[in-house]
């Protein structure tokens, strides 16, 4: 009697391996400390600075005085309008765009622990299209940025309501903001193809993923408050939207050719 195998379609084995690839991230301790950590910052980072806003030291040398800046309205751990500028102050930098670094660490760890583990080759050994491997991981981790992205962002809220800032909507309004946010969501797959590229080229070492994701994060950072700002409209999201789309199938390719003519070891 002789043995058939079915050949499994793409779109199979692809739902298969997102499905694995979900239950695995959301069976490992990394993704709840990752998300803590996206509530916790904005809420301490709000309530901190607006305790210490308004104070005034001197240096005891020069005799400069230094007034410490704070939050004054809710919204700026969101980010900032367009037409604010370009500033290098606590509020633009210690707002939601830091989550990019957190989805960084996120991305390294989750791709590092399958090459460390065996996971991948055993992976391989059985499913020898690489492909799959990099679009499931892709989806996987814009999900998971996603909602990291929602996380901090009920944390600025919450930490807003407890610092007692204002809530008032200046120059934006609430279509603006949920465009601000879709905005952000789509520009998660910009980095996701990015911070997987890194990933694959360092493998089992994670060092060299991670800083070499911060050092990309970084160049790019300042890019984030012109393509996602608070008055954001219809047109950030097209771009955005276009940016996630052709940065995944671009780098998606590479990271594909990465596995391919390097060793899974």
């Amino acid at each position: 009697m002789e043995l058939t195998f079915e050949k499994q379609s793409f779109s199979k084995r692809l739902k298969s391996m997102i499905k694995v690839d979900l239950k695995r991230m959301f069976t490992m301790p990394l993704v709840y400390i990752m998300l803590g950590v996206c509530l916790v910052i904005p809420i301490l980072t709000i309530v901190m600075t607006s305790m210490f806003s308004g104070m005034t030291t001197a240096d005891p040398t020069t005799g400069v005085e230094t007034t410490m800046e704070g939050f004054t309205n809710a919204w700026q751990a969101i980010g900032s309008t367009s037409n604010a500028g370009m500033s290098m102050d606590i509020t633009s930098m210690c707002n939601i765009n830091l989550i990019y670094f957190i989805i960084a660490i996120f991305i390294c760890l989750f791709v590092s622990e399958d090459f460390r583990s065996g996971y991948v080759k055993n992976l391989f050994t059985v499913r020898s299209d690489k492909r799959d491997y990099v679009i499931s991981k892709s989806i996987v981790g814009i999900v998971g940025g996603i909602g990291m992205l929602l996380v901090y962002f009920v944390g600025a809220m919450l930490g807003g309501k407890i610092a007692g800032l204002s809530f008032e909507m200046v120059g934006f309004n609430i279509s603006n903001i949920i465009m601000c946010l879709l905005s952000k969501a789509f520009i998660v797959a910009v980095f996701i193809s990015i911070y997987l590229v890194l990933s694959v080229v360092g493998k089992h070492k994670v060092w060299l993923s991670i800083l070499g994701s911060f050092g990309v994060g970084m160049l790019m950072f300042m890019m984030i408050p012109m393509m996602t700002p608070l008055d954001a409209t219809i047109m950030h999201v097209i771009m955005c939207l276009a940016g996630g789309v052709l940065f995944s199938f671009g780098l998606g390719v590479v990271s594909n050719l990465i596995l391919k003519k390097t060793s899974l070891i």
